[in-house]
């Protein structure tokens, strides 16, 4: 919408004793939205409804470079953190995937019990300790 038809919306919602329920059904918008004009056109005039949107404040100074590179700093800071983050959750991820890969692999090959496999393996010792020099 415009801001002559902002202008209009509230000028007839001031007429109406700011009814602002009915403006919102007669120009179908939120009623928050008209309640909105009307106190900002009460406060600053037409002005309080001009589009503003990406536009810097009047009373606003521009940014030093010292500010600009500290918002930087800040940004980056952010940026490093959520980074840290997702590396995080994507290395807890692999984890998990591994051990489900690991339990399933386990359930599907028989796995020899612990004491057959040390047996076996302790076999070809004996012979050797049996030996002598």
């Amino acid at each position: 919408m415009a801001q002559e038809e902002h202008i209009q919306i509230v000028k007839d919602c001031i007429a109406s004793g700011k009814n602002y329920g009915e403006m919102a059904l007669k120009y179908q918008v939120s009623y928050q939205q008209v309640q909105n004009w009307t106190l900002r056109f009460e406060q600053m005039g037409a002005a309080g409804l001009e589009d503003r949107r990406g536009r810097r404040k009047k009373h606003q100074a521009p940014l030093t470079e010292l500010k600009k590179s500290q918002i930087e700093i800040e940004q980056l800071k952010h940026k490093l953190y959520l980074l840290e983050m997702e590396n995080g959750l994507l290395k807890k991820l692999d984890e998990i995937e591994r051990r489900e890969a690991w339990k399933k692999r386990d359930s599907a090959v028989h796995i020899r019990p612990f004491r057959s496999t040390m047996k076996s393996m302790a076999f070809p010792l004996r012979q050797f300790a049996s030996c002598s020099m």
